[in-house]
Parts: structure tokens; C-alpha cells; sequence
């Protein structure tokens, strides 16, 4: 695939050596030159074997200064937990209704959906068409959960979710390029922690194989980082 010319000349001002985690941002943030605000994107591969089940990575957090995005939450309950889901900013809220719409209607214009526990009997038929979205609820992500109110909040404050693929590389939003190099850093390094905590024990060798940045239309540049 032919690059652009704004993308050659960002790469011509990366070298090929991993930056320290301050100089690797500061970097992107320099070359980013698409006219629209860039996701920051971290990728980490990682020397684990996807396939067995002990080797899985996953969880989330909170990002520090948000993602920049501002998300659509659907939450799937009933009576008072429904009312509290409203209360606390949910942008859809809805049980049987709901469901019939996304299995009728193809429709899916949320971000993250959120259940109680006592619902995932009726969000399970969800799970053909949610699945491959990324959408189902799952209790590691704390999308299943009684207390919805807290849910809400993270996910609007800036809650990510990371997860090793089948190649064992994360792919992970860590904000946008107008937050600066500082803010980006410090969402950089609340990923990392986190990703680092969740080393499975099964994990042999070397766990962080290699650590790469780039904005949405930029080249990626290398990430010299230390446990």
C-alpha cells in the first residue's frame, strides 16, 4: 500500500530505537498532522499463547484524563436498578424491549452495554450479535453488575478495556493529541500498570515483548519501557 507524503515525512522524523515512554509521546504528539484530533493508540505484544485459557489478558481501568471520547451507555435492567441506571446519566435504558430491538432491529448505537447479573439470562441471546462487536457484557470488565451507578460513572470518566488478541498484541486507545504529551503519558502509564499486574502466572520468558505508539494516522514509534 503507497503511503502519503504527510505520513513518509512523519516517519523520516522517527528514528528506528525505542524512546524512553516521555520522549516516545512527545514524539507522536510532534507528528501527528492529520487535520481532525487523533486517537493516541498503545499497542503491546506480549509473550503469552492466547490460546489456552491461563494465558489470557484482560481487564480495564480508568484513564487518569479520559479517552476523549464521549460514550453511549445502554444498561439492561429492570425496576429499581433501571431507575438508577437513568439517574446516573445512562444514555439508553430498557429490559425485554430493548433486546427485541437489537435482535429485530440490528440496531447498536451504544458504545458499552451494562446489565445486573439477573438479566444475563435474556442478554445471553444477545451473544451471537454482541459478541464479534466487542458489546457483551462480561463481569471482567465489570459490565455485569449490580451496582450500575459506578459502572455509568467509570465508563464516562474514561474506563478502557484491554485484551490480548489471537497475535498476543493489546490494542488500546490511551486518549487524543490535543490532551498533550504529559496527559497522554500519564494514560500511558495507567495502561501499563495494569497490563502488567494482569500477567497471567502462566506466562513464560519475556512478558512485554515490545511496546509501540502511534496516532491514528501516524507511523508507530517504539517504547523503551521498564517494570
Amino acid at each position: 500500500m503507497k503511503k502519503g507524503k504527510k505520513y513518509i515525512t512523519a516517519l523520516s522524523k522517527v528514528e528506528n530505537v525505542a524512546y524512553a515512554p516521555v520522549d516516545a509521546m512527545a514524539k507522536v504528539v510532534e507528528i501527528a498532522s492529520a487535520k481532525f484530533d487523533e486517537t493516541v493508540e498503545l499497542h503491546v505484544k506480549l509473550g503469552v499463547d492466547p490460546r489456552h485459557a491461563d494465558q489470557q489478558v484482560r481487564g480495564v481501568c480508568v484513564l487518569p484524563h479520559g479517552t476523549g471520547k464521549t460514550l453511549k451507555v445502554l444498561v439492561i435492567a429492570k425496576g429499581a436498578k433501571a431507575d438508577e441506571a437513568q439517574e446516573a446519566g445512562a444514555d439508553f435504558v430498557g429490559a425485554e424491549e430493548i433486546v427485541a430491538k437489537i435482535q429485530k432491529e440490528n440496531w447498536f448505537d451504544f458504545d458499552v452495554c451494562v446489565t445486573t447479573p439477573d438479566m444475563m439470562g435474556l442478554v445471553g441471546r444477545l451473544g451471537k450479535v454482541l459478541g464479534p462487536k466487542g458489546l457483551m457484557p462480561n463481569p471482567k470488565s465489570g459490565t455485569v453488575t449490580m451496582d450500575v451507578k459506578k459502572a455509568i460513572a467509570e465508563i464516562k470518566s474514561g474506563k478502557v478495556e484491554y485484551r490480548v488478541d489471537k497475535s498476543a498484541i493489546i490494542h488500546v486507545g490511551i486518549g487524543k493529541v490535543s490532551f498533550g504529551a504529559d496527559k497522554l503519558v500519564d494514560n500511558f502509564n495507567t495502561v501499563m500498570e495494569a497490563v502488567v499486574k494482569a500477567k497471567p502466572s502462566a506466562a513464560k520468558g519475556q512478558y512485554l515483548r515490545s511496546i509501540t505508539l502511534a496516532s491514528t494516522m501516524g507511523p508507530g514509534v517504539k517504547v523503551d519501557y521498564k517494570i
